[in-house]
C-alpha cells in the first residue's frame, strides 16, 4: 500500500514495452529526489514486460489490467489507486534525468494554484542535443503538432506557458486531474493528452513548460499498428475539436479546418483507414454532443480568448498550391 504521506505518484502506462521499462525503471531508482511512489498500469501485456517487476524493483506497484483498453483508460486507472497531490505520467520508452522529479515539483510548488500541468524537456534518444517534444500544439487547421521538435535543446531554455503538456512526460496536480474529468476514455489512445489540456484551459488552468526537467525519449515504444494509428487519430482529432470548440469559430474557422482534414486524408496515404476514422467519429457523436454541452457550459474563456489557444499557422499542411487556392478563393 502506498504511503499516506507521498506527495508524488509516478504512473507508467505500460503494455508491451519490455525492451524499455527497466531503463525507465533503473532511471527512477536513481532520482535526487524522496517522497515518491511508483506504480506501473499493465495494459493486458503480452510480452511478459511486467512479470518480473516484484523481483527486479520490489519498491513498484503493480497495477495489472485483464483487458486492453489503450492510455487514456490505462492512466485513469493508475490515478484512482493513488494519492500523490502530484501525478507525474511516464511513459515507458522514456529515461528521466537524475534530478527530473525533483525540478517538476519545485516548480509547480512555485507556481500558483491556476497552473494544473507542466510540460518536460523531452529530447530525442537516438540525439540528445535535439528535441522531440516541449509541449503539444494545436493548429486551426485541425494539426497536432510537437512543440519543439527536431529543434536544438538550447533554443527551448525559458520557461513559459504553453497550451497543453505531453503526457508522455508531464506532471498534473491532482486536484487538476479530478476538476477536469481525466483523460477522456473514448479517445483510447492519441490526442487524449491535448484534449485534457484543452478542456483545462477552457476552464481557467494554465500549462507551463519547465526547460531543466529533461527526459530522454524513443518515441513509438509501444506503438499500434500504422492502420490503427492513422483510425484513431483521425476520429479523435475530429472528437476533440467537436468537444472543445464553440460554435463562433467553428464557423469562423471552416475553411482552415477542412483544408487540414483535406492535407491530412493524403498524407497518410490510406484513404480505407481514414474513412474508417471518419466512420468510427459518427458513432461518437451522441458521445462528443453529451461532453460539449458539459465542457462549453463550464468554460470561462471568451470566445476571442479560446481563439488565441490555437496556432493560426498552416504548419503540416501539405497540398499543391493551386489546391490551397482554389480552396481560399472558393471561401471567399
Amino acid at each position: 500500500m502506498p504511503s499516506l504521506s507521498v506527495k508524488v505518484t509516478v504512473i507508467i502506462p505500460n503494455w508491451n514495452g519490455g525492451n524499455w521499462l527497466d531503463d525507465c525503471l533503473n532511471a527512477l531508482k536513481s532520482q535526487d529526489f524522496s517522497g515518491f511512489e511508483v506504480l506501473v498500469v499493465d495494459d493486458a501485456s503480452t510480452d511478459g514486460s511486467s512479470d518480473h517487476l516484484e523481483e527486479r524493483f520490489p519498491g513498484v506497484r503493480v497495477l495489472r489490467l485483464t483487458e486492453h483498453h489503450g492510455f487514456a483508460k490505462t492512466v485513469n486507472a493508475g490515478v484512482m489507486v493513488t494519492s500523490g497531490d502530484y501525478v507525474v505520467l511516464l511513459n515507458n520508452d522514456t529515461v528521466p534525468s537524475i534530478s527530473f522529479i525533483r525540478n517538476l515539483v519545485h516548480a509547480m510548488d512555485t507556481m500558483p494554484p491556476e497552473v494544473g500541468s507542466l510540460a518536460s524537456c523531452m529530447r530525442s534518444m537516438d540525439n540528445p542535443m535535439l528535441l522531440d517534444d516541449t509541449g503539444d500544439i494545436f493548429t486551426w487547421y485541425g494539426h497536432a503538432l510537437k512543440r519543439g521538435h527536431g529543434r536544438t535543446v538550447i533554443e527551448f531554455k525559458r520557461e513559459n506557458e504553453i497550451l497543453s503538456a505531453c503526457a508522455g512526460a508531464a506532471l498534473y496536480r491532482r486536484v487538476f486531474l479530478n476538476e477536469v474529468g481525466g483523460f477522456d476514455e473514448k479517445f483510447v489512445s492519441y490526442l487524449e493528452d491535448l484534449d485534457l489540456g484543452l478542456r483545462g484551459r477552457l476552464l481557467g488552468y494554465k500549462c507551463m513548460f519547465v526547460a531543466s526537467a529533461d527526459v530522454l525519449h524513443k518515441g513509438h515504444g509501444s506503438n499500434l499498428a500504422l492502420r490503427d494509428y492513422i483510425r484513431f487519430v483521425t476520429r479523435n482529432r475530429l472528437m476533440l475539436i467537436g468537444k472543445n470548440i464553440p460554435r463562433s469559430l467553428l464557423v469562423r474557422h471552416f475553411h482552415h479546418l477542412l483544408i487540414g482534414q483535406l492535407a491530412l486524408f493524403i498524407q497518410y496515404r490510406h484513404p480505407f483507414d481514414s474513412v474508417m476514422g471518419y466512420l468510427s467519429f459518427l458513432r461518437q457523436i451522441p458521445h462528443v454532443l453529451h461532453e460539449r454541452h458539459r465542457i462549453l457550459a463550464a468554460k470561462i474563456l471568451s470566445d476571442q480568448e479560446i481563439d488565441r489557444l490555437l496556432d493560426p499557422s498552416p504548419e503540416g499542411v501539405y497540398l499543391p498550391r493551386w489546391i490551397l487556392e482554389r480552396m481560399r478563393r472558393g471561401y471567399h
